[in-house]
């Protein structure tokens, strides 16, 4: 039906034919390009072109506009074979009009619609199905009967015969009973394939998160090393500016101190020199009283008899004090260098806090581990926890977390305990004995606070801080590639204490040792307060 009012839709309203090369008016209305020419060409004589459908005029002959959609339609619908026409099956008892089938009949080989279907034998030989153009295909192939079981063994749809006569010893089901088997499996299989997908969401909203935060901390460390670089080049072109300056400076205070002494010294020379020509005049005259009684031959002395070499030495000595700039001043100008170099290596620290917890299998029994993993309190009260090869026989943890590459830091701060020590090591280090104490050994490394007295430890030797720690704080920073430890005083600004250099072999891991009060780790999930890394 929807067939035959689409082909009315294909007749051209003049020939009340099939379009022939279909062509649109500006009014939307379509005709066959022979027939709206004979009309225009009609119309040609009163000089009034109008639309035959919609009588809609124009001043001037309208030009044809090729529909070539119209135009594939009508081909796709004419030239198709009417069996890939129809979208459905049909009722065969329906001979009036073809009204669509609901049902087929596998036994009648018959399409029903609705009402036809209610009249039909309900005999369980006659198979009901979803209406199918080929009915051939629901039967088997060897002897033309209804597919009515399904064999387990073969995995084959099978007809009444077959399960007489090949498949007689195989197990077999009814095809719905053995369909509603495979879709309960191809259900599990499909549940299963919805959780792996959500699975694949999860890791893949996972991995864009990590990877947004990865391009987060790159910019981030890209925008603090352009401008650690723009500092370093403007300390740099200061300190540049300052040293030519200073060298400027002394060079013309050179200059003029020399220019003095060169304008003295030829005013000394110009003296002398007409000295000697006195002299000479008076040793070339012949009359010996003439040259006894010259009224200037008393000044005429000897040049070492007026102190000549005491004016020399002073000269000498202005000229030896001058030869050389003041490079001291210069040189404590360029050592301010070092201090930016220092600071451009303890700006490299400038990152996130690592978020290190503390090893609860690891603590003496006599340590308190606070619930968020932070905080080692002394008690002296045994917490009975098991005995176990990983469990330090002294007052000390070590965090669960271990570095094997990159740089990292994380700060603590003690609550005022007389005896403590704080570092990295090795998870190989001995858990017994005197030897396991932090820094005791070669698999650690430590600070190390005792009666207000502090020093760095490592295999048993010791360096003694000069200096006391007057705050709280200190600071681990850790360079894994570089073989690094440093230790800070967290003060504004932040003071370098120490550095142990080394070849790292295993994870480091953090390490506390509190005889007394508390050690706290800030950082992480504890605030802390920033301050200027910058010495």
């Amino acid at each position: 039906m929807a067939s035959a009012d689409l082909r009315e839709e294909l007749d051209c309203s003049i020939c009340l034919s099939t379009y022939t090369d279909p062509v649109m008016l500006r009014c939307g209305h379509n005709f066959c390009r022979v027939c709206i020419g004979r009309v225009l060409d009609t119309q040609d004589e009163s000089g009034v072109y109008s639309c035959p459908d919609c009588r809609e005029e124009f001043q001037e002959r309208p030009a044809l506009m090729r529909n070539i959609a119209l135009r594939k339609v009508m081909e796709k619908l004419l030239f198709t074979p009417p069996t890939q026409m129809e979208n459905g099956v049909f009722c065969i008892y329906c001979v009036d009009s073809p009204v669509p089938a609901v049902r087929s009949c596998l036994h009648c080989e018959a399409f029903l619609c609705d009402k036809h279907l209610r009249v039909h034998s309900k005999s369980p030989k006659h198979v009901l199905s979803d209406p199918s153009t080929s009915l051939e295909k629901r039967k088997c192939s060897v002897h033309k009967k209804i597919l009515e079981y399904y064999c387990t063994e073969d995995a084959a749809c099978i007809c009444v015969y077959c399960s007489a006569g090949e498949h007689r010893e195989h197990r077999v089901e009814m095809l719905n009973e053995a369909s509603q088997k495979k879709k309960k499996k191809l259900r599990n299989v499909l549940q299963k394939l919805i959780t792996k997908t959500n699975d694949i969401d999860e890791k893949v909203q996972s991995l864009e998160k990590h990877r947004r935060k990865a391009q987060e901390q790159a910019a981030g460390e890209a925008e603090r090393v352009t401008a650690l670089c723009t500092d370093i080049r403007r300390r740099v072109d200061d300190l540049e500016k300052k040293v030519l300056s200073e060298i400027s400076r002394q060079e013309k205070e050179e200059s003029l101190s020399l220019s003095a002494l060169i304008h003295q010294l030829e005013i000394k020379k110009d003296e002398l020199s007409r000295k000697m020509r006195h002299i000479e005049e008076l040793c070339n005259m012949t009359d010996p009283l003439t040259v006894l009684q010259h009224p200037h031959t008393g000044d005429l002395c000897d040049p070492e008899e007026e102190g000549g070499d005491e004016d020399t030495g002073g000269h000498d000595k202005q000229l030896h004090d001058g030869d050389d700039l003041d490079v001291a001043v210069i040189s404590h100008t360029l050592h301010t260098l070092c201090e930016v170099i220092s600071g451009i290596r303890s700006g490299i620290y400038v990152v996130s806090p690592a978020d290190i917890l503390l090893d609860v299998t690891t603590a003496h029994n006599n340590l308190h581990i606070s619930d968020d993993l932070k905080t080692a309190t002394w008690l002296g009260e045994n917490q009975k926890r098991p005995k176990t090869a990983a469990r330090f026989q002294d007052n000390q943890v070590m965090s669960r977390r271990g570095f094997t590459s990159g740089r990292h830091y994380w700060d603590v701060e003690d609550s005022g305990a007389v005896v403590w020590r704080v570092g990295m090591c090795y998870p190989s280090m001995d858990r017994r004995g005197r030897q396991s104490l932090l820094g005791n050994n070669n698999k650690s490394w430590g600070l190390e606070s005792y009666d207000n007295k502090y020093s760095f430890i490592h295999d048993s030797e010791e360096i003694l801080l000069p200096d006391e720690i007057s705050s709280d704080g200190v600071r681990i920073c850790l360079d894994y590639e570089a073989g690094q430890l440093s230790f800070y005083e967290l003060c504004d600004p932040i003071r370098h204490l120490h550095t142990f250099t080394a070849t790292f072999s295993e994870p480091l891991h953090a390490a506390l040792y509190v005889s007394n009060h508390s050690i706290t780790i800030l950082g992480g999930s504890r605030n802390w307060k920033k301050r200027s890394f910058m010495i």
